[in-house]
């Protein structure tokens, strides 16, 4: 099977939607199949060599360490990098819909080469012109950034209510774009439930598809973990991923105990988090990293005794599963798909209510107060990850729908 994965941002550091990109891509091609992925910036690292790479590129707006930068007039090529540069002016985010926009454009050109086309996460109009050209399209939608915004809303002062608002404005397209593309893949049965309520598609066009890990390179350590050490993971500087909750409940934590914090996170240099964890006064505790490779990230996780999810809601979480596989006993918020990732309460993690310092500073505690409860959460969590997530499964499964996309299209059902 020919396959074009497309994906509006691809680099592995950038969060979630790159490492999805990465070992589905793997996937495929170990399957058999021909995997050409289309990325705008920043792209893809530490692709297969087997993957191909096209590069789709946007004016890059976003980019460190400029980003929201002016371009110059000789960078605005045709009427998508204007529309972008407008959207972004106007306080929009235009890149879910420039690079399909984008990505269309070379397709109509290529549309022989492939046998079905998948999107990650865009959600743009341009899928609805692939489609009607005639190839099989099929989308992932992680979770519904509808989610996002409503704890973005939420945290904002009412002056910036309006700014989010507008940043959230690619939604209504979102929404509009999932309504006509068949076959749709999600990566919880929560994720699924949200996407129904959130987007109004029918539950006939989702397909619920975990994630995966690599269950040889996160796995416990040869030696003893750090006293005391707290991991935690949060791919965006967002209200969505707690971490303020978890700044506090460390924060009553070193008032009776030696403990120590590492934050895999890109945080704004002198933003709120920064800020909070100086209030706190828990600098000499509080160590933030970002951009770490998979053994160093791995490396990490086996040396800490406890992980922490504290998130206000997940589609998934591949930190959790990151966690399980390397026997790291969790404690994390009871919301989103965690309960489903994380299997039966109380088994592999301990799971609290979200944004509830009380029980998160308790279940820290806890935890941290008993080795024999850790291991016991540790190895009930590596058994999960190894049995329940791989990443072959997820590749066998989405060339499933592939599949079925591809029926659907010779019947001319392309859309809904």
């Amino acid at each position: 099977m020919r396959i074009a994965l497309l994906s509006y941002r691809s680099k592995t550091h950038c969060g979630g939607q790159g490492v999805y990109v990465r070992h589905l891509s793997h996937g495929l091609v170990e399957l058999g199949h021909d995997v050409e992925v289309f990325s705008g910036q920043p792209y893809p690292d530490l692709l297969d060599p087997r993957v191909r790479l096209t590069e789709v590129p946007s004016l890059d707006l976003y980019r460190e360490p400029d980003p929201f930068r002016v371009p110059r007039p000789s960078e605005i090529r045709d009427s998508i990098d204007l529309l972008e540069l407008l959207t972004t002016w106007t306080a929009g985010f235009p890149e879910p819909r420039t690079f399909t926009m984008r990505a269309a454009r070379l397709l109509a050109e290529r549309a022989a080469d492939f046998d079905v086309v998948h999107d990650n996460q865009s959600l743009g109009t341009g899928l609805l012109t692939i489609a009607g050209a005639g190839l099989p399209v099929v989308a992932t939608v992680h979770h519904p950034i509808t989610r996002d915004r409503v704890l973005d809303l939420a945290a904002a002062r009412w002056w910036r209510k309006p700014l989010v608002r507008r940043w959230y404005g690619f939604l209504d397209m979102q929404q509009e774009v999932a309504r006509h593309i068949p076959d749709l893949l999600t990566v919880s049965s929560s994720s699924a439930a949200d996407i129904i309520s959130d987007f109004g598609v029918s539950p006939d066009q989702l397909h619920v598809v975990p994630l995966g890990v690599n269950t040889e390179l996160f796995k416990p350590g040869s030696g003893p973990r750090e006293p005391g050490r707290i991991i935690a993971i949060a791919s965006a500087d967002t209200p969505l991923k707690g971490v303020r909750t978890l700044l506090q409940a460390v924060a009553r934590l070193r008032t009776v105990r030696d403990l120590e914090l590492r934050l895999v996170a890109k945080v704004e240099p002198n933003g709120p988090t920064h800020k909070l964890i100086a209030e706190l006064g828990i600098s000499d505790i509080v160590h933030i990293t970002s951009g770490l490779s998979d053994a160093e990230l791995a490396a990490l996780f086996a040396s800490a005794e406890v992980a922490c999810i504290p998130s206000l809601y997940e589609g998934f979480s591949l930190p959790a599963v990151e966690a399980m596989a390397s026997g790291t006993p969790i404690v994390a918020s009871r919301v989103g798909a965690l309960p489903e990732v994380l299997g039966t309460d109380g088994a592999c993690a301990e799971l609290v209510p979200p944004a509830d310092v009380d029980a998160l500073t308790h279940a820290l505690a806890e935890l941290l107060d008993s080795p024999e409860k850790r291991r016991n959460l540790g190895r009930a969590g590596r058994t999960r990850a190894v049995d329940v997530f791989s990443w072959e499964a997820v590749a066998a499964q989405t060339v499933r729908v592939y599949e079925r996309a591809i029926a659907r299209t010779a019947r001319g059902e392309a859309t809904c």
